[in-house]
């Protein structure tokens, strides 16, 4: 076996070994996976034609879950950080980028549980994909895949900014603002024009343009490279950024 390939193969077995740690932390905290949603008023005018609310609503709502769950990387980092337990990961014969990968890998998998948790309850409450399978099967997928990309930017975030409430302070005021002015509650044209331009190109608006064209219907191919453009441009940026810094921690 070659060197690259043992290099490869053992940081493949660290990495899952820490998502595997997360997974279980996260298992014995139910608490986490408690989550509410409060539905605006009626905007049926403003809906396309046989359209209902909750139908157009839920798929920007697990964009929603996703955006401010995200957050959570960087609050559980930053806490593992104060109880020194990266120190510990770092004192072991270890790949360096598995502890990044394991945290960003496991709050990827209990987003996507959180996610289909949302479609149950979304469909008891009258929530259906209108298309196919396969069509919702992708809306899930651009909702997870956002969200792991986003879970990066507060990777980065929890590695430069010291304790966990700063952190989470720093969460809600670069995600608050972003959700509310998308399209997650209601349409970008019903915005005001000096915030319809912004609200547009905003990631969140994409991803959720995409999510809910492919779950009740609509154009799907310009939103949905749109939310794929900005995940891989988020990914290429954020990732080599949270590896030069972890390995430049103290």
């Amino acid at each position: 076996m070659s060197a690259a390939l043992e290099r490869f193969r053992w940081g493949l077995s660290d990495c899952l070994v820490v998502t595997g740690r997360n997974l279980r932390h996260f298992i014995r905290q139910p608490q986490l996976l408690l989550f509410a949603f409060v539905f605006g008023g009626a905007i049926d005018g403003s809906l396309p034609p046989g359209v209902e609310y909750i139908d157009f609503l839920l798929p920007g709502i697990f964009i929603q879950s996703q955006a401010f769950r995200s957050t959570q990387t960087a609050i559980g980092l930053a806490q593992d950080l104060e109880r020194g337990v990266v120190d510990r990961f770092r004192s072991m014969p270890m790949a360096r980028a598995a502890v990044l990968v394991g945290r960003t890998a496991a709050d990827f998998v209990r987003g996507l549980f959180v996610i289909v948790l949302m479609v149950g309850v979304g469909y008891a409450i009258g929530f259906r994909f209108q298309e196919g399978p396969l069509e919702a099967l992708g809306a899930i997928a651009v909702v997870s895949i956002f969200g792991f990309a986003l879970s990066w930017i507060f990777t980065l975030v929890a590695l430069t900014v010291q304790g966990a409430e700063t952190v989470q302070s720093a969460g809600f005021v670069v995600i608050f603002p972003l959700v509310f002015a998308s399209s997650i509650f209601v349409p970008v044209a019903t915005m005001p024009a000096w915030l319809e331009g912004f609200a547009e190109v905003s990631p969140i608006t994409v991803s959720a343009d995409a999510a809910r064209a492919l779950s009740i219907g609509g154009e799907a191919g310009e939103p949905l490279l749109a939310a794929l453009a900005w995940c891989a441009g988020i990914l290429l940026v954020f990732v080599p950024l949270c590896v030069r810094r972890y390995r430049r921690m103290s």
